[in-house]
Parts: structure tokens; C-alpha cells; sequence
């Protein structure tokens, strides 16, 4: 991933000049009952009592099937995330040594802002990424990362919480879904609460995960 920044839709302002349109994408990866993590999410189990390596199996035992997806999740100006996702859920601040759950080389390669009630310095990683810890509104956060994304899109990298959250606000124009077949029972469902009326546009079936594309309706 390089993170150059995706470039917005372009459309005539009121002079008829080219005017730069950002917008706002989301993916998530699920599991068939509408999962996102399971119970008992920690440092060790980022997702719980879902297994990642068969979550993500479509990531990594069959990539060139869905390099365009992979290439897709990345391919933003800048992505703002929700505390959990960067760390295991807690009350307090995590450790000042923890630097998320992606080594020292992160997949984004782009500015990140992660919603907290307890800011820090920004962290400035390999590749490009930087993330930077927003005690503020999801809607002030998402501000922050538009300006950052310069005339690229941005992107909602999750989690489940906040993703909701940003599709019942109206926050975002298109999501993408790739649903993969394990069971999860419980968790955090994706699906619970969510008000965001969504339209299909696309579907496409790999081995190991379903690709569903939505606009985001409002």
C-alpha cells in the first residue's frame, strides 16, 4: 500500500469550476450472524471469541482473488477509528507502550484518529501512518480527518460501535461488507440498533468471504 490518497468525485461549483466532492467509505469484515467481535475482546484477542485467522482467511489464504478489496480497505486520505479498535476495550488509558494491534507497520500509511477520553501525543509509525488520539465528538473527529485527507476520501476503519454510529448519523456514503462464513453467537452485531437505511450495488462471492457493497441512504 503506498497511501496515496484516493481522489473525491469531482463536480461544478457555482462558478463552473472543478470542485473537489470527499467521500466517506467503511469496511467491515463479518461474520454471518451480523458479527464484528465476539465476546471477551483483549490485548490477546482482538476480536474476541472470533478466531481472526479464520475472519480474515480470505485476507491471506486467498489474496489474489481479492486483491482489489485488500487494495481497497487502505486506499484512503485518512481514517478515523474508535478506541477499541486501536486497543482492548478498558475505562482508562492503555499502556504507553501500546501501539496498536499492527506492528510497527500499520496498513493505513495515512494520518489516523482514534476517539478517546484520554489523548496522547501522536504516534508516528513506519509507512506513513500517524495516529492521533481525539478526546472529541465522533462528528468533530470526522472534521479532523477530512481536513487531514487533503483531496483524498476518508474512510470509518471501525469498530463495530462506531461504524454504527457514524452510519446512523449519516455520516457515511457507501459501505462495504465482506461477510465470512463462521457463526459467532454474540458479541458486538453490526446489525443491533443500526437505523441507516442501506442499498444494495454490488456482490461478489470468493472462497473464503462475500463482498457486498451498499449506499448509505440516510
Amino acid at each position: 500500500m503506498t497511501g496515496k490518497p484516493r481522489m473525491g468525485l469531482m463536480e461544478s461549483d457555482s462558478q463552473g469550476e472543478a470542485a473537489m466532492v470527499q467521500s466517506v467509505h467503511a469496511h467491515m469484515m463479518l461474520t454471518l450472524d451480523g458479527f464484528g467481535t465476539g465476546l471477551g475482546q483483549s490485548r490477546e484477542r482482538p476480536f474476541g471469541s472470533i478466531d481472526p485467522r479464520q475472519l480474515a482467511r480470505w485476507m491471506f489464504e486467498d489474496a489474489e482473488n481479492n486483491s482489489a478489496e485488500i487494495r481497497a480497505i487502505s486506499d484512503y486520505g485518512a481514517f478515523v477509528m474508535g478506541r477499541n479498535m486501536y486497543a482492548a476495550p478498558g475505562p482508562g488509558p492503555w499502556e504507553a507502550d501500546w501501539t496498536g494491534w499492527w506492528g510497527p507497520n500499520p496498513p493505513y500509511h495515512a494520518p489516523v484518529f482514534v476517539l478517546t477520553h484520554h489523548p496522547r501525543p501522536p504516534l508516528e509509525l513506519e509507512g506513513g501512518t500517524t495516529f492521533h488520539f481525539v478526546d472529541a465528538g465522533p462528528e468533530t473527529a470526522l472534521a479532523h480527518v477530512r481536513q487531514a485527507a487533503g483531496a483524498g476520501d476518508v474512510a470509518i476503519a471501525g469498530g463495530v460501535s462506531t461504524l454504527r454510529h457514524y452510519l446512523n448519523a449519516g455520516a457515511v456514503d457507501t459501505l462495504h461488507i465482506k461477510l465470512v462464513p463462521l457463526l459467532a453467537g454474540d458479541g458486538n452485531r453490526l446489525w443491533d440498533g443500526l437505523t441507516a437505511k442501506l442499498e444494495p450495488t454490488a456482490a461478489r462471492h470468493t472462497r473464503f468471504a462475500t463482498h457486498l457493497d451498499f449506499k448509505v441512504l440516510g
